[in-house]
């Protein structure tokens, strides 16, 4: 049990996953409002005293992005002005985070920009969970312990004792997370070659290793349209795989998505709950969700006690 001087607030964007911190820390979780006016203005008030304690926010910037931000910046401010000794915002999405750099002519890089207003909003340090890009810590100007689903998720699939499985990763993008997962289950290392037309339509080409009689695992970091993750797992058994299950950190499941997963040739999508699952998701068979709780639970037990949080990525 902690002392009285770390208070846990959950904002509205995944109140079950603050809940299931707070049960893993045995904390009561503190209280704050929050309201939007018919305009769409959002309001928030702490509703108990903060003054000179340790604050954790817990509120991932997910759909609807702009509001859930908006949220988490005023309760910083509030904390601020209510003179928290430290404001630590766990962001276990990190929306805008796929807007990290100039990829061409006069646009802007947002999740700098998100970084630049949770610093002036007066956060002291910020969590969260597999960023879309590493290097995105370097935006912040204050500690960002960037923390990994992957322990998580490996374990839920050797639990599973799969046999003859190998990892694949859907795009070149994702070749440094798959040799991780195919290093933890002890598995060999596939990639899938890709074209992409436009936002939205994806063409796989080529595959670099063998996946033939195989059971396949495709990790990612998140998922938002499906488009990849199903065009991959339909070349992987036009190339003789067996099973092919996918996993990934963030459910974004934009548009379409739960329905291209259903119609795919995947057996099985294993997802955290660093974000809700919309109600579409929740219906389907396909869609399991494993927990972080526990892994943010004890950053936030880490940095209270100011300890290393290192021991988290084994």
């Amino acid at each position: 049990m902690f002392d009285a001087k770390i208070k846990v607030f959950g904002g509205t964007a995944n109140p079950d996953l603050t809940k299931k911190i707070c049960r893993h820390l045995r904390v009561k979780e503190s209280r704050i409002s929050i309201k939007k006016f018919p305009d769409g203005e959002i309001w928030a008030k702490i509703d108990e005293n903060v003054r000179g304690a340790d604050c954790y926010l817990i509120q991932p910037t997910s759909a609807p992005v702009n509001e859930t931000l908006m949220e988490l910046l005023l309760m910083i401010d509030a904390f601020k002005r209510s003179s928290a000794k430290r404001i630590t915002a766990v962001i276990p999405y990190y929306g805008y985070a796929r807007q990290d750099r100039k990829d061409q002519p006069r646009v802007a890089i947002s999740a700098k920009l998100v970084a630049n207003l949770l610093t002036s909003a007066g956060a002291s340090r910020v969590v969260a969970m597999d960023l879309h890009a590493a290097q995105l810590q370097g935006f912040f100007d204050i500690p960002c312990d960037h923390l990994q689903a992957e322990p998580v998720l490996t374990r839920y699939f050797a639990g599973k004792k799969i046999a003859n499985l190998a990892i694949c990763a859907s795009d070149m993008g994702g070749v440094k997370m798959a040799r991780s997962f195919a290093e933890r289950l002890g598995c060999p290392v596939a990639i899938v070659d890709k074209r992409r037309y436009g936002s939205t339509h994806v063409e796989a080409l080529n595959l670099i290793g063998e996946v033939t009689g195989k059971n396949v695992l495709i990790p990612d970091d998140m998922i938002s349209t499906a488009g990849t993750m199903c065009e991959a797992a339909l070349f992987l058994k036009k190339k003789g795989a067996k099973d092919v299950y996918a996993c990934c950190t963030h459910p974004v499941l934009s548009g379409t998505a739960v329905e291209k997963l259903n119609a795919s040739v995947i057996s099985e999508v294993v997802v955290t709950d660093t974000i809700p699952l919309s109600e579409a998701a929740k219906q389907t068979q396909k869609i399991k969700v494993v927990s972080v709780a526990e892994v943010l639970g004890e950053a936030i037990r880490s940095i209270h006690n100011e300890t290393s949080v290192s021991r988290l990525f084994r």
